[in-house]
């Protein structure tokens, strides 16, 4: 079996959480949305801590307009080689920015998030504490959507 192949057939076997009663937001039409981005490659601004080594359900703010970002993935078999080329691949700020300038989406919050996608299998503290405190800050700043950008 192929690497790709192998990644799928892993992907297809893992565990995925089903619940009685997801939650769900009507958003107002794109138009007239702002929009940000969550996404889960670990990106930090210069100067920032980053996250510990295993299972880190912390996230950081990142402001709309910083393009000074750094991976902070530790694992090898990581390949950066396409956010290394552009950075939209994880974040696509520059596309949300574009959007809003067209008016596709009425326009971008001041800041989007950033979680690690090495997570345990409940993602547990995510769901039920840093995710929804994620999602109150950004609703708080006026955030109608959110682009979840998994990585």
């Amino acid at each position: 079996m192929n690497n790709d192949a192998s990644m799928r057939a892993f992907a297809a076997s893992q565990p995925v959480p089903e619940f009685d009663d997801p939650a769900w937001v009507t958003p107002p039409a794109l138009a007239d949305a702002t929009a940000a981005i969550c996404t889960t490659a670990g990106l930090t601004v210069e100067g920032d801590s980053g996250w510990a080594p295993d299972s880190d359900p912390s996230y950081k703010r990142l402001p709309s307009d910083a393009r000074n970002l750094r991976l902070a993935h530790w694992s090898p078999n990581f390949d950066r080689v396409g956010i290394a080329a552009d950075l939209n691949v994880a974040y696509p700020a520059d596309r949300l920015a574009e959007m809003a300038a067209e008016g596709v989406i009425g326009g971008v919050g001041p800041h989007h998030v950033s979680f690690t996608g090495n997570q345990d299998d409940t993602v547990s503290k995510i769901r039920l504490d840093t995710g929804p405190r994620a999602a109150a800050e950004l609703k708080a700043e006026g955030v109608d959507v959110v682009l979840l950008v998994p990585i």
